[in-house]
């Protein structure tokens, strides 16, 4: 049996809740939500809104019609930066940054758009100080990663956010690692965007997640097409969320969401949170042992994600990983993780590291087995 260690990527395994609602969606529903009256497409429209309604929960309690549901992350980034952004206008961000931020970025750059990335220490931690040098007066942004996908370490947003209010800047925050991890809520963090994916944290299935824009923030959308509303019209409509959501959306997927965020619900965001923290800080206590293991980081495990990034001296990341993989049957992500900058600035580019992130059914049992096959490798690696 694989041990899964690979959360930081995509939760696996989902809950059968969420296994069985996809099935139920695809053989008892089926119809498209939000384009008949008839009472299997009401059905999945009400499965769509009670997903919508319970992210807005997980959000604190936001008006449910100012999440955009999106198809991942990703989509979410791109609509917040095209969306939002014009000629003229400059994006302060960090050097912990996802290729998913980095890349629509310079992206931009070719219509006009500047961005500056503030420099992380070789940590990968954010001084909220060294934001304010870098505002200049077309600043209209400031992006940044809630906590990196490579080392986990929590950004500080929240004290980003403050300065940003009182510049007068907007703040987009990247969740994709924190989502059903930690609390994510926009008034306390004093932010104004926030984009995040159903099928990590939350346990919902791959092709499903949102963008949440505070109200009074207009917002360009990038494609057009059929809502179900105001079908009279040749123009897109101007009502929340439709106007962004043109298409059929993964009704299936989002149906199924609706029960990952109940599991989690139902088991406590601070019990799953304390059950992973004290897996992480278990391998990351005996791996620090190991004089030929580098650990990249906060050392404060309390300052991270239940993820741990290592390499083994002499060994390549990769070659690590096919060994953990083949050998001993455990699943970790090597190399760059979609986030080059973020090696560059912990002193791993171009090979990367040996990335383990934790989930909510992984057990110490599963952790001790990855502790032995370190330990044995780094044996090996020694009398070679």
């Amino acid at each position: 049996m694989m041990i899964y260690l690979d959360n930081a990527a995509t939760s696996f395994p989902k809950p059968p809740r969420v296994v069985a609602a996809v099935a139920h969606f695809c053989n008892a529903i089926g119809a498209n939500p939000g384009r008949a009256a008839y009472s299997l497409a009401q059905q999945a429209d009400s499965a769509i809104a009670r997903s919508r309604r319970m992210l807005a929960g997980m959000l604190g309690r936001v008006d449910p019609s100012r999440l955009i549901l999106t198809p991942s992350t990703t989509v979410a980034l791109n609509l917040a930066f095209k969306g939002l952004l014009k000629a003229g206008d400059h994006v302060l961000t960090t050097s912990m940054e996802h290729n998913s931020t980095m890349r629509p970025l310079h992206r931009l750059n070719k219509l006009g758009v500047t961005h500056t990335q503030v420099p992380c220490n070789a940590h990968g931690q954010l001084n909220p100080s060294d934001i304010l040098p870098r505002i200049r007066p077309n600043t209209r942004l400031i992006a940044l990663v809630h906590a990196s996908n490579v080392t986990g370490g929590i950004m500080p947003v929240s004290e980003v956010g403050r300065i940003a209010r009182e510049s007068g800047i907007l703040v987009l925050v990247d969740a994709a690692q924190t989502m059903g991890t930690i609390p994510v809520n926009p008034t306390d963090l004093h932010v104004d965007l926030v984009a995040g994916p159903g099928h990590k944290g939350l346990l919902g299935p791959m092709g499903t997640g949102f963008l949440y824009v505070r109200p009074g923030i207009e917002l360009e959308s990038l494609w057009e097409g059929g809502t179900g509303t105001h079908s009279e019209s040749i123009y897109q409509p101007e009502t929340w969320p439709e106007r962004f959501e043109s298409g059929t959306c993964n009704a299936p997927g989002l149906a199924a969401l609706a029960e990952g965020i109940a599991e989690i619900q139902d088991r406590g965001l601070e019990v799953i949170a304390a059950q992973e923290r004290a897996l992480i800080e278990l391998l990351y206590q005996e791996l620090d042992r190991l004089p030929e293991i580098t650990i990249y980081g906060p050392a404060d495990r309390h300052q991270c994600t239940p993820t741990l990034s290592f390499n083994v001296q002499g060994l390549d990341c990769s070659e690590v990983a096919h060994i953990l993989d083949t050998v001993y049957g455990v699943a970790v992500r090597s190399g760059l993780h979609c986030a080059p900058t973020a090696h560059r600035t912990i002193g791993t580019f171009p090979h990367g590291t040996v990335r383990v992130s934790v989930g909510p059914y992984n057990t110490e049992e599963e952790i001790q087995t990855v502790i032995r096959a370190v330990t044995e490798i780094v044996r090996f690696r020694r009398e070679c």
